[in-house]
């Protein structure tokens, strides 16, 4: 990787996706997702800590995040404060073992992340492996499109969109990712979402269960 790709990703990659992640449909997004987390929580992706604002602290016990970019976690811990939260971070990604036991978490959040794990199946698998009994795994992403002209046009925008974006991968088809990690999703919600442009404004979100 040349240098001025490591700067950018060490540098301002991190307010790219701060801002970009940061907008009010996302915000909006996050807000149905978030609270309903708790127990002992694992968040995967947690990035610049845009979720913790959305925690109902009273319901979480304790709050785990994973995020390889580490670069990341001076905002997250910033606004862990803020919210109130004592956050354990953990510089991993989860396609990794992680350094925790099995069914060590009541509720795992990944809120668009999905999109940018290289081996989503592999996550999936270890988001399995730490759940306890009864665990459920809250999602929000953006992915694969319903509409075949909107589809054409995440396919053209990928080549350049995906560098500039931190490997994002817009047009993921996430209920096959999700099934394919072995697990089901009795409450999910699918749409366009206001505010955004159609190629990245198509959500899925709800919770999954392992099958």
């Amino acid at each position: 990787m040349c240098m001025c790709c490591c700067l950018y990703e060490r540098h301002v990659l991190p307010w790219v996706l701060d801002l970009a992640c940061g907008l009010t449909p996302i915000s909006r997004q996050r807000a149905q997702v978030v609270p309903k987390a708790q127990g002992r929580v694992l968040e995967v992706g947690i990035g610049t800590g845009l979720n913790l604002a959305h925690y109902d602290v009273l319901r979480v016990e304790s709050l785990t995040g994973v995020d390889p970019a580490l670069q990341m976690h001076r905002l997250a811990r910033r606004r862990a404060e803020r919210a109130g939260l004592a956050v354990d971070l953990i510089g991993l990604s989860a396609e990794e073992r992680l350094p925790v036991d099995d069914q060590s978490f009541d509720t795992v959040v990944m809120t668009y992340t999905l999109c940018s794990i290289p081996d989503a199946a592999a996550a999936l698998r270890e988001i399995r492996r730490v759940l306890a009994p009864g665990g459920r795994l809250l999602f929000c992403e953006h992915g694969r499109a319903p509409d075949a002209s909107v589809r054409r046009w995440q396919d053209r925008l990928q080549p350049w969109w995906g560098p500039i974006a931190g490997g994002c991968q817009i047009g993921r088809d996430i209920p096959a990712l999700l099934r394919a990690g072995g697990f089901e999703m009795p409450g999910m919600h699918a749409e366009y979402v206001r505010g955004g442009p159609r190629p990245l404004a198509y959500h899925y979100w709800g919770e999954a269960i392992p099958a």
